[in-house]
């Protein structure tokens, strides 16, 4: 028998549905054995996981890594942005290929490729972004899905950027990638009735202040644009996913539609969970301005027990990370805030200590959210999302005792503030393994740049 090169000894393994205690050993970058005593030869490497978890490798669908976006570009690179994932229990994350008008998607994923592949520290993954549908948009939806990306994604705002989708846009694509085992995710909001709320308060922007951001942007512009698109889903029998969900009211229309038999998904993110709009009316309220943004305590309510309760079933960050400086361009006025936050290298350990500590919230539960789901349903189970013989050995060694303060300074991202700044954790990752090899340790980085690799997924992802 060929030696293990990595032995995890003396943890409680969790998934999604057990936990128990076993050794876990690692050989070329897989699961290669699960037992009890597992003894060691020279050359292997131990690693004591006593009193700690061993998780399946975090999974945050939901990233924008170095993304051109309001007059500048996201600070976290591909490289710093994947070493951040590390620091923070994320093995593979999955950004996105944006279309641009008049070129196909296959020239956006290239581009993409080429930014990311010599410099990732994890493994990542694509969705394509269709901004320009037509009948070749039409014709390479099956082409890209065979490629290995069979997720999309349409914007029903951003008219200006030219990133917009309309209804009819979104009808056919949905369309059409049910026929190749696609799904389309939507940010859903009323693209209408939100850019002329948006030039409403504009008029007083300085009697508002960054609180014109969500004063602009009520409940029902994201509501209305999730009914439309469910509707959509419904009438077309495609797949529909509803990227960061920050209402509660979403949520009810998510659950009526799926009670409906609608074939719908939806992930909120730690910021709506655990912030709320009064974080607008600080200082440096501007820094929090997200899109969609985030709302009210009863919001945060709701989406919590959707993710109980399976209204809601994946957790997922969009990561895009503006620094003081970027933030600064809004210069008093709302409308130019660069949207975007920084959020995977802390969101298992929020979700460890908010909904696990907090909450009740069980850790198969937990692993289910951040790992397991996004696995099945973005077409990379049981390659990853769990801890199992023959899986990729990306796992996390996690200390539920480990006690922090979270302060920028003191994290991997290139963001020189933290929405949650100050925040006392319990529970972090003590070691992030990707593929076998250690990329963290108590949350910093210690791996290879360009270690990580594209990910070519599966259609047909289904929980």
């Amino acid at each position: 028998m060929t030696e293990l090169d990595l032995i995890i000894k003396n943890g409680k393994v969790v998934t999604a549905s057990d936990t128990y205690v076993a050794d876990v050993g690692v050989r070329d970058g897989k699961i290669d054995t699960i037992a009890t005593n597992l003894s060691p030869e020279a050359d292997t490497k131990v690693i004591d996981a006593k009193g700690k978890y061993v998780f399946p490798g975090g999974i945050d669908v939901h990233v924008h890594l170095q993304l051109p976006f309001s007059g500048t570009i996201s600070a976290d690179d591909f490289e710093n942005g994947t070493k951040a994932a590390a620091c923070g229990g994320v093995t593979t994350l999955i950004d996105f290929a944006i279309q641009a008008k008049g070129h196909s998607i296959m020239d956006a994923v290239e581009a993409r490729r080429a930014e990311a592949d010599p410099n990732v520290c994890v493994d990542y993954g694509l969705h394509a972004a269709i901004t320009d549908w037509n009948e070749k948009t039409q014709a390479e939806i099956k082409q890209v899905i065979d490629y290995g990306i069979p997720t999309f994604k349409m914007f029903m705002i951003y008219k200006n950027e030219g990133w917009m989708a309309d209804d009819g846009m979104l009808f056919s694509a949905l369309e059409e990638t049910a026929k190749h085992g696609g799904h389309i995710g939507v940010h859903a909001e009323s693209v209408d009735v939100l850019d002329m709320l948006i030039e409403r308060y504009a008029k007083e922007k300085e009697k508002w202040g960054a609180y014109g951001h969500t004063l602009s942007r009520p409940d029902y512009t994201e509501e209305e644009a999730i009914l439309r698109a469910l509707k959509w889903a419904e009438v077309t029998g495609g797949q529909l996913y509803i990227v960061h969900m920050s209402t509660g009211a979403g949520a009810d229309a998510v659950h009526a539609a799926k009670e409906h038999g609608v074939n719908v998904y939806a992930e909120t993110c730690p910021q709506y969970l655990l912030l709320d709009d009064e974080v607008f009316k600080g200082e440096n309220g501007h820094l929090y301005a997200t899109c969609p943004q985030v709302k009210k305590p009863h919001d945060s309510e709701r989406l919590w027990k959707g993710l109980l309760n399976g209204d809601v079933q994946i957790v997922a960050t969009d990561t895009c990370t503006f620094d003081t400086k970027q933030k600064a361009a809004w210069n008093g006025d709302f409308r130019k805030i660069p949207f975007g936050m920084p959020g995977v290298e802390t969101m298992v350990p929020l979700m460890y200590t908010e909904g696990v500590g907090k909450r009740g919230f069980t850790v198969n539960h937990l692993v289910s959210l951040v790992s397991t789901n996004p696995a099945k349903l973005f077409g990379m189970y049981p390659k990853k999302g769990t801890i199992a013989i023959g899986s990729d050995a990306d796992i996390v060694v996690f200390d539920p005792e480990k006690k922090i303060t979270l302060k920028a300074e003191n994290l991997q991202t290139n963001c020189d503030w933290s929405p949650f700044e100050g925040w006392k954790l319990v529970g972090y990752p003590a070691v992030t393994i990707s593929k076998g090899e250690i990329v963290a340790e108590d949350g910093k980085f210690v791996g290879k740049v360009g270690h990580g690799e594209f990910l070519k997924r599966a259609p047909y992802g289904k929980l």
